[in-house]
């Protein structure tokens, strides 16, 4: 992969005077890490956007800091967007040290079609979308990538260590024995038991039973009256 670059500003607006950044098309954002005091830094909104799409969340980005001489290796974390727009409201840029192992969430994606679910056999459930990995930061996969062609059945399934992965450089810090995608039976409809009709003679519960034909009703037995 290319370098990926990003500029930025030093930035003196914080809390809710950021909204005024936001309209000038500058995106709000804070760099950490070791070896690095935390600054409040503004991005170039297109810039940023760009970067992103290419480095995503694992990507290295060679980040330069208006005024300061040294570039900052990052990995860009927890953006905030807004929740109508999924605009990007503020972003974290993590300084990582090249020679020491970072941990990071690697996405997984699938692939293919699965031919138990082509063919309504039953549903294809994806269970994990996300695996810890630890690892140099440009040893970081991108994502996995997993193949669910091979599902042609009801529990056919692919378990973590299938992922293909090149585990001298790359740890994942998740039991391999896990379930990523699976195939499941599909939902059965409940069907409701046809109701139940009374016998001659039974009634249906809540009700009086009524005598059967030439039978007469049994009288009531005559209230006793009260003695003065």
């Amino acid at each position: 992969m290319s370098e990926i670059k990003l500029t930025a500003q030093k930035r003196t607006l914080v809390g809710k005077k950021v909204k005024k950044l936001r309209k000038e098309g500058l995106i709000p954002a804070n760099i950490f890490g070791k070896k690095i005091k935390s600054q409040s830094l503004s991005l170039n909104k297109k810039e940023f956007e760009k970067v992103f799409a290419e480095a995503g969340e694992t990507g290295i980005v060679n980040l330069t800091v208006e005024g300061e001489k040294e570039n900052h290796p990052v990995m860009i974390q927890n953006l905030q967007k807004g929740p109508v727009t999924d605009e990007i409201l503020h972003a974290d840029l993590r300084q990582v040290i090249l020679t020491e192992k970072v941990t990071a969430d690697i996405p997984v994606e699938m692939t293919g079609e699965a031919p138990a679910a082509e063919q309504k056999l039953g549903i294809l459930i994806q269970n994990i979308s996300e695996i810890e990995v630890e690892a140099l930061p440009l040893d970081l996969p991108e994502k996995f990538v997993v193949d669910v062609s091979g599902l042609n059945n009801v529990g056919d399934e692919i378990l973590v260590k299938s992922i293909k992965v090149d585990k001298a450089k790359v740890e994942l810090k998740i039991d391999e024995s896990q379930v990523v995608i699976k195939i499941e039976p599909l939902a059965k409809e409940e069907v409701a038991p046809p109701p139940v009709e009374p016998e001659e003679g039974e009634a249906p519960e809540g009700e009086a039973a009524l005598p059967a034909e030439g039978e007469e009703k049994s009288p009531e037995p005559p209230s006793e009256e009260k003695k003065e």
